[in-house]
């Protein structure tokens, strides 16, 4: 059950309206790593949860992003604010009030569909999924995920932050934004207070290719760091001899039932390609300046060029239609 109290999380101040900005702001309220996103994944983690104090932080935090979104959503109404009584009460002229909601980003939407209220998108408009939750059940994957959620909402503050020189905005924004490296904290010791945590899951991996790096990207601007080289790892630098890495015959087989065999060679047969066969084509036909190289008189197979151009030549010209 949910109280809510009246009084936000921290202190709204906007300077001047600024539906530009407002737009610009959506980001962290609709978009992939805004505020709402986060309440509904770690909402939904803590919901499964089976363990006690991993709920109760999940839950915690969950709460708490729904009062960010709050936050966030009171200034950019407040930014939206004189252009929706504007607009309400048609107060500017028309050149003006097409200035005032055309300022730049999705800020015209916003004031028309949406009436200066925030709306659930992000700052281009593309509303709000819950494809944006990733969750798999498994925490020591689903902290990580959030550590990563906590990070990329960390920077996005940052850029808006840039973005305004609003003092009381910026205060704000500055809020939310440290209250992003609190949550990553919580969610790193709760993921390393999970013995064993890494790697994610409970099957261990194939000791042969565990600690396997392979150099597919090779050439100019190669690079060797702890990623890649020492004792942690078996590095693979010749790759093509090695392939495959199982060491058998590296190609795609499926046991089938001698009736499927039976059918799936007369689909072979029916759809094989002549390699022999060098038909005119459309493009032939057609072909102009540009199309580079393609049959012809000079260059082979001028009977059957001839041909087709022949019976293109005789098939009737429509008359043009007209009226109905």
């Amino acid at each position: 059950m949910f109280m809510h109290n009246k009084r936000l999380q921290y202190t709204v101040r906007v300077a001047e309206p600024n539906p530009a900005l407002a737009s610009l702001l959506l980001e962290q309220f609709g978009g992939p790593d805004g505020e709402l996103a986060a309440a509904m994944r770690y909402f939904t983690q803590g919901l499964a949860e089976d363990d006690p104090g991993r709920k109760d932080m999940l839950l915690d935090i969950a709460t708490e992003e729904l009062s960010h979104l709050e936050v966030i959503g009171s200034i950019v109404a407040m930014l939206n604010k004189g252009v929706k009584g504007q607009l309400s009460e048609a107060a500017l002229e028309e050149a003006d009030m097409y200035m005032a909601i055309n300022a730049g980003g999705d800020s015209h939407t916003q004031s028309l569909l949406y009436g200066g209220g925030p709306s659930l998108t992000n700052s281009s408009g593309v509303p709000w999924t819950a494809a944006y939750i990733d969750s798999r059940g498994d925490p020591t994957c689903d902290l990580r995920s959030n550590i990563a959620a906590e990070s990329r909402a960390k920077i996005i503050y940052e850029r808006l932050i840039n973005i305004t020189d609003d003092p009381g905005i910026k205060d704000a924004l500055g809020f939310l934004m440290t209250r992003e490296i609190a949550h990553q904290k919580s969610f790193e010791k709760a993921l390393y207070s999970i013995r064993d945590n890494f790697p994610p899951g409970k099957l261990p991996g194939l000791a042969e290719y565990a600690s396997l790096y392979v150099n597919t990207s090779q050439g100019e601007g190669d690079a060797s760091g702890p990623w890649n080289s020492g004792p942690q790892w078996d590095r693979l630098d010749d790759v093509a001899p090695s392939l495959p890495l199982d060491g058998s015959h590296g190609q795609a087989t499926v046991g089938l039932s001698e009736t499927d065999k039976q059918i799936a060679a007369q689909m072979q047969q029916r759809l094989q390609s002549d390699p022999n066969a060098d038909p005119a084509t459309g493009t032939e036909l057609g072909a102009g300046p540009g199309a580079g190289r393609v049959q012809d008189a000079d260059l082979g197979g001028a009977s059957d060029m001839a041909e087709a151009r022949s019976m293109a030549a005789e098939l009737p010209v429509a008359a043009p239609r007209i009226g109905n």
